[in-house]
């Protein structure tokens, strides 16, 4: 099953260098996981400031900043949620203070024609 994991550091964290200490054992992480094929993307998100939030309600848009702290995403395969779970705490051990929203992804078979 895939994932969609979105990284939420502690106040304060985001936009910050990560130390290269850090970024070495965020470069394991990654490299173990992509040879075993549990990641399939991740990427880093702009701070907040960068963002913007798009809603439509009643036939008009309305354009505001972000005020959702995001650090960065995942796109992850696990066999089970509770495996997803395991392997968003190991992430959490490396990342630091924060919060990981844990979203599987919807998968539907192919209607025949």
């Amino acid at each position: 099953m895939r994932y969609l994991t979105i990284y939420r550091p502690e106040a304060g964290e985001e936009g910050g260098m990560p130390s290269p200490e850090h970024m070495a054992a965020m470069g394991r992480l990654i490299e173990e996981w992509s040879a075993k094929g549990k990641l399939i993307d991740t990427q880093p998100l702009t701070p907040r400031d960068r963002c913007a939030r798009l809603r439509l309600s009643n036939g008009q848009y309305t354009v505001s900043e972000e005020t959702v702290r995001a650090g960065g995403f995942a796109l992850l395969e696990f066999a089970s949620k509770d495996e997803a779970i395991e392997g968003c705490k190991e992430f959490l051990k490396v990342a630091g203070d924060g919060t990981v929203e844990i979203r599987q992804i919807l998968e539907f078979a192919p209607q025949p024609a």
